[in-house]
């Protein structure tokens, strides 16, 4: 068999005397899309910020084909969440997407001609090359969004991982994100999403990841995206999901009133 292209095993996280997740263990095969899902408090930032070491987690460990993070760091790219960044900072766009090159270019060599054709190109790709110059203020939400996937785009990873990239943004913007994913994909890379919308689950994703503080379920969308799977998920706050026909959950979600409820309205319940 192939070596996953991201692997977790036994991982722990406490703050304090609290877990946030508990003897996870994750593998994403090379070349999916998954998504992870879970309510409000799930510990999806948390996994992810885990992976990258951007947190120390209390036990467990993560391997990124087959290594310890910390020596395939270059093979990785990372999209955080867009409320999470200073958008204050007087920077352009084209000087941040151009900073997904400085892990390849070290400390001590500056972004020369190379790396600004590069940031354009992924510009280009998104849709946000007119925009290069702008500072990012003056973005709107979808925008700042598509620079940022710009930014991980010119990193060349492997592996991506990304932090609600739809949240907050238009339907324009929903739609070229799902296809720049898709292009990922095709071109043998592994994209990781934390993810609210389960309505779009089996539409965006081949590979999914349940979490509510330890891990409900993981693998391909049409084995384990499933009413029963989600109720362990929601604490059985899910009381009606569609099923296509090869018996996967996807189409309609309702809520316990009967209206189409998305995991942030179902999570409102629960109180990442």
């Amino acid at each position: 068999m192939s070596i996953s292209a991201v692997e977790v095993t036994d991982l722990t996280v406490a703050y304090g005397d609290k877990p946030v997740l508990w003897d996870v263990d994750v593998q994403a095969p090379s070349g999916t899309l998954m998504a992870i899902v879970g309510p409000n408090g799930a510990g999806k930032t948390t996994l992810i910020k885990a992976i990258l070491g951007l947190i120390t987690p209390a036990a467990g460990q993560v391997r990124i084909y087959g290594k310890p993070y910390r020596q395939q760091r270059h093979l990785v790219g990372y999209v955080p969440q867009r409320g999470s960044v200073d958008w204050d900072f007087p920077t352009s766009v084209l000087d941040v997407v151009m900073m997904g090159r400085y892990g390849a270019l070290g400390w001590f060599r500056r972004p020369g001609r190379r790396e600004r054709d590069q940031a354009l190109a992924a510009l280009e790709k998104v849709g946000m090359r007119d925009y290069a110059p702008r500072q990012i203020s003056q973005l709107s939400g979808g925008q700042q969004q598509r620079t940022f996937l710009a930014r991980a785009l010119v990193q060349d990873a492997q592996v991506y991982f990304m932090d609600e990239p739809f949240q907050g943004v238009d339907a324009i913007t929903e739609r070229a994100i799902v296809t720049l994913l898709k292009e990922l994909r095709a071109a043998g890379k592994t994209v990781c999403v934390v993810h609210h919308d389960l309505q779009t689950v089996p539409e965006y994703f081949d590979w999914v990841t349940l979490l509510n503080v330890r891990r409900i379920a993981s693998g391909p969308v049409n084995e384990v995206f499933t009413e029963e799977n989600l109720r362990l998920t929601y604490g059985g706050r899910v009381a009606f999901l569609s099923r296509n026909g090869n018996g996967a959950a996807g189409e309609m979600l309702q809520s316990t009133a009967g209206q189409p409820a998305s995991t942030q309205q179902v999570a409102a319940e629960v109180g990442d």
